[in-house]
């Protein structure tokens, strides 16, 4: 049996536990008499996660559920194979099933044609649909549901007690997950749960990517500031809530007043 190396009581991410970086955080939550996972990663990553699990003498029937934070290919890629070999139930937002049942190479980010990117997306059966409120129990311990979409409709944080798994809304040096209109990206909304987050008593942010870092509100409110900036620039398109640049210019065109 390898040693166990819990980052907090009756938490596990495979990262530290494999002492390399092997891919996204994925987190199992040990209740004692059963366990669940916080996303899966990528399909050629599985294999590595499911032998660490058996070598921490963790069996593989008891695990309870796989909670999908989101449905990118990063996270979900190898949700269907390890559904398959766990025989547990996968958990995702409403908004994720679609993506994630259908094989959804867009909403997804496994197909970016203009840069020549292309994973294969296996469709995977979501079992149970969880959103805010919900209350999850694995075991000895409780995982409080929260909807906080943005980076994607169906981004899936969990609370326990003073720890957020916080998904890809927020990481260590301030970044946040993607924002792309073709991936079902909200600003408005990405603002609103990054608000959310700050406002919250969690003293720990446990995030999808990279470190686990100590909740920081200067941090968050710099990162809130910048994504406001956003919803008044073109650079992000229709994730953008406006551009005050050319209602400016038309206000110009109207009153004759161009200068150059």
């Amino acid at each position: 049996m390898v040693e166990r190396h819990y980052i907090f009581p009756g938490i596990i991410e495979m990262n530290v536990q494999a002492r390399r970086h092997i891919g996204i955080n994925i987190y199992l939550i040990d209740g004692g008499s059963e366990y669940a996972l916080i996303d899966v990663g990528f399909l050629d990553e599985l294999g590595q996660v499911l032998e660490m699990i058996r070598q921490m003498n963790f069996s593989l029937s008891a695990c309870k559920y796989i909670l999908a934070t989101h449905a990118d290919a990063d996270h979900s890629q190898g949700l269907a194979r390890a559904r398959e070999v766990l025989k547990c139930k996968v958990l995702a937002h409403p908004k994720s099933v679609a993506p994630l049942q259908d094989g959804d190479e867009i909403l997804t980010y496994a197909r970016i044609d203009a840069q020549n990117i292309h994973i294969p997306m296996p469709k995977c059966k979501v079992d149970q649909t969880i959103d805010e409120g919900d209350k999850l129990t694995i075991g000895d311990k409780i995982l409080e549901v929260w909807s906080t979409p943005g980076h994607t409709a169906g981004q899936l944080s969990f609370r326990m007690g003073e720890l957020l798994f916080s998904g890809d809304n927020i990481f260590k040096d301030g970044c946040v997950g993607v924002i792309d209109a073709h991936h079902g990206s909200n600003l408005v909304e990405f603002i609103a749960s990054l608000k959310r987050i700050r406002a919250c008593d969690a003293t720990y942010l446990l995030p999808s990517h990279g470190p686990i870092f100590k909740k920081d509100d200067a941090l968050l409110d710099a990162t809130i500031t910048r994504l406001e900036g956003y919803t008044h620039m073109a650079d992000f398109g229709t994730c953008a809530i406006d551009w005050p640049l050319l209602d400016s210019w038309e206000d110009e065109l109207a009153r004759g007043t161009v200068k150059f």
